[in-house]
């Protein structure tokens, strides 16, 4: 009985610490949301990602302020904007392999400012499909829309500190 509880408690807890520390892939950087938002939507296009919605979730929801009064934005967010892209060809790729995984298409990201600092925030497609046939195909998408999240954010970081330089 003690060895089935230990066991019990051992996959529990690397449950938990999986889901935590590997599920969401977060870059964070001093620069506006505004700048990492347009030059993740570009690093991305130009991997032939194409972005097919944006929405400013910030601005819709602010519209409740009074409502939720005491609930409303709680972290005291600054922003939050999202965007939805896909890649026709990596569609296709992941249709071939295991339809079910094309609940993943399309992809998207948010991008949040919080403390002064903004943060792009992208669920792993390699996370979701663990068991499934397409993930080598998954950890490909996954890896170059990081590539795209970490140029985006070093690019993004360069204006602002221009920026700040031509204000001074």
């Amino acid at each position: 009985m003690k060895i089935l509880l230990s066991i019990l408690i051992f996959c529990f807890s690397t449950t938990i610490a999986i889901a935590s520390s590997s599920s969401v892939y977060e870059k964070a950087g001093d620069m506006t949301l505004d700048d990492a938002f347009d030059s993740v939507y570009q690093e991305l296009e130009q991997r032939n990602f194409y972005v097919v919605f944006t929405a400013n979730i910030g601005e819709n929801i602010s519209r409740f302020k009074e409502k939720w009064a005491a609930n409303y934005n709680k972290n005291k967010l600054g922003g939050i904007r999202s965007m939805v892209f896909c890649n026709a060809w990596y569609a296709n790729k992941v249709s071939n392999e295991d339809p079910t995984m094309l609940a993943l298409c399309p992809l998207r990201l948010t991008v949040i400012e919080r403390s002064g600092k903004t943060h792009i925030l992208f669920v792993k497609p390699s996370f979701v499909g663990q068991n499934s046939p397409a993930l080598p195909v998954l950890q490909e998408i996954e890896n170059t829309v990081i590539e795209a999240i970490d140029a985006a954010m070093e690019k993004a970081s360069g204006r602002s500190s221009f920026n700040e330089q031509l204000q001074k």
